[in-house]
């Protein structure tokens, strides 16, 4: 009788449970903004929001657990180089298992599947560095402090200005307004013009980098 007592009240409050559920909606999955993102865009939803992408991965939980890629990050620069496409592709997945916003391993994995081709995968690598690097420009036009582009990192930095051909030059860390800036004095490399640029740096700043 006891058993069939204690059976009753296990399911009653099983179903109780149940209920609170379905009020509260879905139960939480445990994943984080980040994440989620990266999800999406592994799908193929490649229209996403590149900066809430870069921007949510230095909270995240992923970040906090990222393993150094330094190593891999100098393999798959040195093996697109040499034209050993494999490798390079194998140290860009590595990276990105990691840094799925790291700029320049997709455009390695862009390269890479290309001359491999693998078209598919080429195109969408190539969508993600373009997202990527358009959401860093997107934030300002670099010009001054008050426009300055927002960085998660200084890899971003050197991204930048090498997309737009540009070789840094002398670089100064400036504070203004409760914000921290790299201001990074910079030469065009077709013609020599001279240029200073502005990086906002307060997310690097806050995390140590």
């Amino acid at each position: 009788m006891r058993t069939r007592i204690l059976a009753v009240f296990l399911l009653a409050l099983v179903a109780a449970s149940l209920c609170l559920q379905a009020q509260d909606g879905p139960a939480k999955t445990g994943t984080s903004e980040y994440g989620d993102l990266v999800a999406s865009l592994k799908g193929g939803a490649t229209i996403i929001d590149y900066a809430k992408l870069r921007l949510s991965y230095m909270d995240s939980p992923e970040y906090k657990n990222a393993k150094n890629t330094s190593v891999a990050e100098k393999a798959m620069s040195v093996a697109l180089n040499a034209k050993d496409y494999p490798k390079a592709l194998k140290n860009a997945d590595e990276v990105l298992a990691s840094d799925y916003v790291n700029i320049d391993a997709h455009f390695i994995e862009f390269i890479a599947h290309r001359e491999m081709g693998h078209t598919e995968q080429a195109e969408f690598h190539k969508a993600v560095f373009r997202g990527l690097l358009t959401s860093i420009q997107n934030s300002g036009d670099g010009l001054s402090a008050e426009k300055a582009w927002v960085v998660i990192n200084d890899h971003e930095e050197y991204v930048v200005l090498r997309a737009l051909g540009y070789m840094p030059g002398e670089q100064s860390l400036m504070h203004k307004n409760g914000h921290a800036y790299d201001v990074m004095k910079v030469k065009k490399v077709q013609d020599g013009t001279e240029q200073t640029f502005y990086f906002n740096v307060d997310i690097p700043m806050a995390h140590g980098l």
